[in-house]
Order: structure tokens, then C-alpha cells, then sequence
């Protein structure tokens, strides 16, 4: 299993931009074969700060999520040409 958080941060002023390519962003990326979780969130009192968090099958999940069509639009197109800041934590689970 491959865990991890991306969280950015954006103008505040893109917000419902934002949003909306989160929404389309999502819709695909929960369709693709071996993404188990893919949640994003506003974080609340920073509406300029999102997190994702992300859950895939294995590394050759994440692969295809990374070169799929829809992840190249609404993210390397939308959102990382509208970011001000991007960590990605990988994360272990416990059990």
C-alpha cells in the first residue's frame, strides 16, 4: 500500500477555482483501477490550503495515477500552475 498527504497553498482569491478542479480532479482519480483513497480537503480557517490525502494498491497504481489524462489536466495544468507551495508527506501505516 502507498500512503501519503500533498498539501498546497494558493491565493486566496483562487479558491472556488480551485475547487473546482479538485471536484474533476477526484471524480477521476477515484475511477482509476488500484486508487483505494482519494480524499481532498480544504483546511479549515485556511481557505488557501488544501490537502489530499491519497491511498493507492501498490507503486505501479500510483504510476498510472500520475500519467493518467486526467491527473496531467486538472493537476500538473491546474494546479501546480496555480500553487504557491507543495509538501508531499509519505506516510507508514501502523497496522
Amino acid at each position: 500500500m502507498v500512503s501519503f498527504t500533498v498539501r498546497m497553498r494558493f491565493d486566496p482569491g483562487d479558491h472556488d477555482e480551485i475547487a473546482g478542479i479538485l471536484r474533476k480532479l477526484t471524480e477521476g482519480s477515484r475511477q482509476e483501477p488500484g486508487c483505494v483513497s482519494y480524499v481532498p480537503h480544504f483546511v479549515e480557517g485556511d481557505p488557501a490550503t488544501i490537502v489530499i490525502y491519497e491511498q493507492y494498491a501498490d507503486e505501479a497504481a500510483l504510476d498510472f495515477h500520475r500519467n493518467s489524462q486526467h491527473f496531467q489536466r486538472y493537476a500538473v495544468g491546474g494546479l501546480y500552475q496555480k500553487m504557491l507551495e507543495r509538501q508531499v508527506e509519505n506516510l507508514t501505516a501502523v497496522c
